[in-house]
């Protein structure tokens, strides 16, 4: 059987695009993960009309579970526990258990502050988010902001409602028992069992793709059962399939089919990111990064994970010639000569890398991202890359990128992780 789901996203600096959301998602992800299909995902103000709009939209829609964010806290614009109560028939009470946690909370953060002591507003504050709705199912804060799962209304037609605060980091450390909730855990119970796989190629184009899924389809008896979605980004093509169980074997076909037509742009079968990737084969070595174009791109994509200090020892970047010069020991002559846009630069460059900061392996980039300093040879988009090696002799390429100056130097960022993943070889 499937299990249908909405979210609604809640807050009008979200609506108003001040904040971007971050929840909705990673709640429909998530979802999608478990097995329950994700019909919308909406965006409303902190009205209630708008919100009990939202809502009824999507009970009318037949889900069978709706998750809210946002409209949790002290303020007078929080207001989605009582709209979706409202909206329920059902009046809220104060749990005095939740009023005291909160409040215990709430005194563990101002004991911090040279002020501590209790206002009449806090206290109102406090009490209004340890007000719930008769027969819900309360959810422990991880700020100050309970979660609530509603059971289902069968006299309105209105589906499971689970409602969870707006910070990212709240909601999805209250993840876990939210779905645990029992009006939460009756819902997932009916879901079928869903497999999700991820194949990932780089320099594929969504033209060739959607030939070989033509061929799939005339070919896999059975082809119809994955439901299959395409996304290209950043040079990379994701192909995410869900199936049930039962579809196994059409799915492994079609994987079969698409290492037969594209094997070497694959780079990834079992959900694997480049940066995954990367991360693994740099086990027991030490990398730098030499930057002109990507500014710190590289560099900072290398360290957005933990544990990276393992192996990335520094950074460069190495804007102007002088610099390239000066930090990197690149002849002036050879900027002169061949243009600091150029491969034997961009060699030089990670090279450079490599000695002053003693490491085995460095990746270098100088390109032009534009708007302005491109010609005739050397084009807006234009970017060298190296990569230096102890153990090998350097490899250098130019690629011409596509799009703004944003794009190009985030595609150049993520050609360079790939160029990586080629030097590095498999994991150890």
């Amino acid at each position: 059987m499937t299990v249908r789901a909405g979210v609604v996203v809640t807050g009008t600096e979200v609506l108003a695009g001040r904040v971007t959301d971050r929840n909705g998602p990673w709640v429909a992800q998530r979802l999608l993960e478990m097995g329950v299909d994700v019909a919308h995902i909406t965006i409303c103000g902190d009205r209630p009309d708008d919100l009990t709009a939202q809502l009824q939209f999507l009970a009318d829609q037949r889900v069978d579970l709706i998750v809210t964010t946002g409209g949790l806290g002290p303020t007078a614009d929080d207001l989605t526990v009582a709209t979706v109560a409202a909206l329920y028939r059902r009046e809220l009470y104060l749990d005095d258990e939740l009023e005291q946690r909160i409040h215990a909370i709430v005194q563990r953060w101002r004991s911090r502050l040279s002020s501590a002591t209790d206002s009449e507003p806090l206290q109102a504050g406090v009490r209004k988010q340890a007000m719930v709705p008769h027969g819900a199912h309360s959810i422990a804060p991880t700020g100050t902001a309970p979660g609530v799962a509603i059971p289902a209304s069968g006299s309105e037609s209105l589906p499971v409602v689970l409602i969870l605060p707006g910070p990212p980091r709240e909601l999805q450390a209250m993840w876990p028992e939210a779905l645990d909730s029992g009006p939460v855990a009756e819902v997932l119970t009916r879901r079928a069992q869903i497999r999700q796989s991820t194949i990932r190629a780089y320099g594929l184009s969504e033209a060739d793709l959607a030939a070989t899924l033509r061929t799939a389809e005339r070919q896999i008896t059975g082809f119809g059962d994955l439901e299959i979605t395409t996304c290209l980004r950043l040079g990379e093509l994701e192909m995410v399939t869900r199936h049930a169980e039962s579809a196994a074997t059409p799915y492994k076909e079609l994987a079969g089919l698409i290492d037969k037509h594209h094997g070497a742009q694959v780079f990834s079968t079992d959900g694997s990111t480049i940066d995954d990737i990367v991360a693994a084969r740099l086990a027991g070595h030490r990398i730098a990064t030499a930057e002109s174009c990507t500014g710190g791109m590289i560099a900072a994509r290398l360290t957005d994970r933990a544990g990276s200090s393992a192996y990335v020892i520094g950074a460069v970047v190495s804007y102007a010639n002088e610099a390239k010069t000066g930090l990197l020991d690149v002849p002036a002559e050879i900027i002169d000569e061949h243009g600091a846009v150029s491969e034997p630069v961009a060699a030089l460059m990670a090279e450079g890398a490599m000695d002053r900061l003693g490491v085995d392996i460095a990746v270098s980039t100088s390109g032009i991202a534009g708007p302005g300093g491109g010609t005739e040879l050397k084009p807006v988009g234009t970017v060298c890359f190296g990569i230096a090696s102890k153990d090998r002799p350097t490899v250098t390429r130019t690629l011409r990128l596509p799009g703004d100056r944003a794009s190009v130097r985030a595609l150049s960022t993520t050609a360079a992780m790939h160029m990586l993943a080629d030097a590095l070889g498999p994991a150890h």
